[in-house]
């Protein structure tokens, strides 16, 4: 298992992944196509523009892709501080439970820690009980939950 820079020939691989993003019940005011057309323009998006502060990591798995990590600096919302956000971690269906989310979280921890950020954020759907396991497990907690009033 390697993980690196993503490149632009990655980007075929990485779009292709949005569909993994939305493989659980989402609540019934979302649409799959919706979210899974929203992870694609903001991965899309990085492509295109390669932004300072963020980072697209690529798992691979003998040799060949198998998982992404996008990851953002964001502002904290109380104390006003830059820290690192990781917004997408997505893994193929054949290689799910491989190792290949775990050696996303580690790279994701090690581009946090050489921002120099005091901590790694990230957020689930409420209803992806396999997300919320896996991220709980690799030692992540909750700390706030948005709800959502459907008008």
């Amino acid at each position: 298992m390697t993980t690196r820079p993503a490149t632009p020939d990655d980007r075929a691989f990485v779009l292709a992944l949005a569909d993994r993003l939305v493989s659980f019940d989402v609540p019934a005011w979302r649409s799959k196509a919706v979210l899974a057309d929203g992870d694609r323009r903001a991965l899309a998006g990085w492509f295109d523009r390669t932004p300072a502060g963020e980072a697209m990591l690529i798992a691979e798995l003998d040799g060949r892709p198998a998982g992404c990590a996008y990851l953002m600096t964001l502002v904290d919302y109380f104390d006003e501080q830059p820290h690192a956000h990781l917004s997408v971690l997505a893994v193929t269906a054949a290689t799910e439970g491989r190792g290949v989310g775990s050696a996303l979280i580690d790279a994701s921890i090690a581009w946090a820690k050489a921002l120099k950020s005091n901590r790694l954020t990230l957020s689930a759907f409420v209803t992806n009980m396999r997300a919320r396991g896996f991220y709980e497990r690799r030692g992540f907690g909750g700390e706030t939950i948005r709800y959502v009033l459907p008008l």
